[in-house]
């Protein structure tokens, strides 16, 4: 039985994120109800369910501390200094087709910035995490490995989701199709945060997204996996280079300064103004 008294907010975190990966395996492949939510987004019973582990926790140990859930709303004060954010099930549609790649993300943001974080693979058995100052991740028996970036792989993941709210300046299909982009690094798609911490742990040069609206201060999607990759040492802005939540927004991740500039500079030069 853990304490409550002594658990860190990292160590909250990460029983938070596994409590919510274990319902989501648990009801993996299962008739999941879907609730729509807009044009092709939509939750199901499991993104709920997931929700209410999460929340269930947080709340026991924290009961002073603001939430949001991706699928219940904020709690607590508007102007909380402590707020947990929280995605219960980041890749719903991949999970409802019975696609492994998912995450359920736990962030804690205290005034500006997230102070602990976890992301937890439900079928991997991995949990990502940090406490801000270093970032881990801990396998199924209990055990913690530092997160080692790197862009040996030249792998780079691209969002290719809809919004696109800078098509006008930028696409991630005309990055991919770029002659120089092919010449350098080897494309993938996955539809879920869970490849931004893949960054963090060296298992991708990159991870690229125009973002849509889900880069604001208080994202559900990607505050977990920003303050990961930080913590482990990545280099993270927005798509056009500035610090995150500053610049026009989307996000570009990478291993190193050397793949990020590379993709940066990828992406300016297929920016088109007036487009």
């Amino acid at each position: 039985m853990v304490s409550m008294n002594t658990e860190t907010d990292a160590q909250l975190a990460v029983r938070a994120a596994r409590a919510g990966a274990e319902v989501v395996r648990e009801l993996y492949g299962t008739s999941l109800e879907r609730f729509e939510k807009s044009a092709g987004d939509f939750a199901t019973t499991a993104d709920l369910a997931a929700e209410k582990a999460v929340l269930d926790v947080l709340r026991t140990a924290r009961p002073d501390d603001a939430v949001t859930g991706e699928e219940s709303g904020a709690g607590g004060a508007a102007g909380a200094e402590r707020r947990w954010l929280v995605d219960p099930l980041c890749g719903t549609l991949n999970y409802a087709v019975r696609n492994m790649l998912v995450a359920v993300n736990v962030a804690l943001r205290v005034g500006s910035a997230v102070t602990a974080a976890a992301s937890a693979d439900p079928f991997g058995d991995e949990v990502f995490w940090t406490d801000g100052a270093q970032a881990c991740v801990r396998t199924g028996d209990g055990s913690d490995e530092k997160l080692a970036p790197s862009a040996g792989s030249r792998l780079v993941d691209v969002n290719l989701d809809p919004p696109f709210p800078h098509a006008r300046a930028f696409r991630g299909v005309d990055l991919l199709a770029a002659p120089e982009f092919a010449g350098r690094f080897r494309p993938r798609v996955v539809s879920s945060t869970l490849a931004v911490a893949w960054v963090a742990a060296g298992r991708r040069a990159a991870y690229v997204t125009d973002g849509g609206p889900g880069l604001r201060l208080d994202s559900v999607h990607f505050a977990a996996g920003i303050a990961l990759c930080e913590a482990a040492g990545c280099v993270v802005t927005g798509i056009d280079g500035r610090p995150v939540h500053t610049g026009e927004g989307g996000l570009i991740v990478a291993a190193d300064r050397e793949t990020h500039d590379a993709l940066l500079d990828l992406a300016g030069k297929r920016a088109t103004p007036g487009r």
